[in-house]
């Protein structure tokens, strides 16, 4: 069994981005569960003069969260070009300490949607790009950018589409399958 770990980017109750960590918790593979961790949320800005010897109970939470799950799947919309500050931070967070984080060697897919043509690549890009630098083991040909996310999603739940369902459960097999080849490593 692979316990994959979600963190949406979007704090908004009814985000699309949201629905779609819904729909791939609804409809993960046999073998794999997602949980999504809505604690990103409690996390202060990260700030090395507050991550010693007690961290914040937040990040204490958090670190734990990722180190126990097989992957992460981080879940973003983009916005003003980019991912959200929530998301970055909890990525900020994830990559100490320094060398022996709990992102450290992990594997990591990032999905999602938004409004425009091209569905957050922007965001999803740059996600990738941190999540790598903070540690983690990105799978780059993991690319799930879902375009017009307030019309496509208008009358219908994510987790309702089954382009939707067929691409969440294609990453959610590309990181199960990583996260065994770790554990065999």
């Amino acid at each position: 069994m692979t316990n994959v770990l979600a963190l949406v980017g979007s704090l908004r109750a009814g985000s699309i981005n949201r629905k779609l960590a819904e729909a791939a918790e609804q409809h993960a593979p046999e073998g794999i569960t997602l949980t999504t961790f809505d604690g990103i949320v409690d996390l202060p800005f990260y700030n090395e003069d507050i991550d010693g010897d007690t961290p914040p109970a937040a990040a204490v939470a958090f670190r734990d969260a990722v180190a126990v799950a097989g992957a992460v799947l981080l879940v973003t919309p983009e916005y003003n070009g980019t991912m959200p500050a929530v998301l970055k931070n909890a990525l900020d967070w994830g990559s100490r300490p320094f060398g022996s984080s709990p992102l450290s060697g992990k594997p990591l897919a990032v999905i999602g949607s938004a409004f425009g043509q091209y569905g957050g690549v922007w965001a999803h890009d740059d996600a990738r790009k941190s999540a790598g630098i903070a540690g983690a083991t990105v799978l780059e040909d993991v690319k799930v950018a879902i375009p017009q996310s307030v019309v496509r999603f208008a009358e219908t739940h994510p987790r309702e589409d089954a382009e939707v369902v067929e691409l969440v459960q294609g990453a959610l097999r590309a990181l199960a399958d990583a996260a065994d080849a770790r554990a065999a490593a």
